[in-house]
């Protein structure tokens, strides 16, 4: 399996933001992203995931592979923390959610509201719902933020075992995890042109 990026273009609001992306992860790797605040690190990501399109270029080998986590937890708050990964896991057609509780300690929790829970727990609940899902290509935007410590660790675990299992992970993070990736800076992709390029993107926003 390989996720393949090439050339792509991306705006925010019908500007350009970033152009000429272009990189290849195979399985078993993750990629780690890299750049300042507002440089282009979401739009590259929500673009990855579908939830917009780019203005050119092509995303290849990722239809129906790709789990997202976003800035969102994704929570139902009126539901359980079990319940919540079992309507995860049947929207991916499964059921199994056992690994996920263990993988973030949410076993003590497993009977609470989502809604009660503290911003890091959450946290923990909303990175869970990927191991419920079974896609193989993750892709996160700033998945430990609100996470104290041994939740990181816990976080740095289940990608390790994500790759190890022949996943791949696409992460946009400042911190370092401890996981062994290859870096893209973002930086020097930034687009420099002022011009509208369309609203392709502008119902996502």
């Amino acid at each position: 399996m390989e996720m393949r990026v090439s050339d792509l273009s991306l705006a925010r609001g019908g500007m350009p933001v970033l152009t000429g992306v272009s990189f290849r992860v195979s399985s078993g790797a993750a990629l780690i992203l890299r750049g300042p605040n507002g440089a282009g690190k979401t739009t590259l990501l929500r673009t990855l995931a579908g939830l917009q399109a780019p203005l050119t270029g092509e995303i290849i080998g990722t239809e129906d592979q790709i789990a997202y986590a976003g800035h969102a937890d994704g929570l139902k708050a009126m539901l359980s923390v079990t319940e919540n990964l079992i309507f995860w896991a049947e929207v991916f057609g499964h059921s199994d959610i056992s690994r996920a509780l263990q993988a973030y300690a949410l076993e003590p929790l497993a009977d609470r509201l989502a809604g009660t829970l503290s911003a890091g727990q959450k946290r923990r609940l909303g990175l869970a719902r990927l191991l419920v899902t079974g896609r193989p290509i993750w892709v996160l935007d700033e998945p430990t933020v609100s996470l104290d410590t041994d939740a990181v660790m816990q976080f740095a675990d289940a990608v390790r075992a994500h790759l190890a299992g022949g996943g791949i992970a696409l992460i946009a993070t400042h911190i370092d995890l401890g996981i062994k990736a290859d870096v893209l800076d973002i930086t020097p992709f930034r687009a420099t042109s002022t011009t509208r390029a369309g609203a392709s993107d502008e119902a996502f926003l």
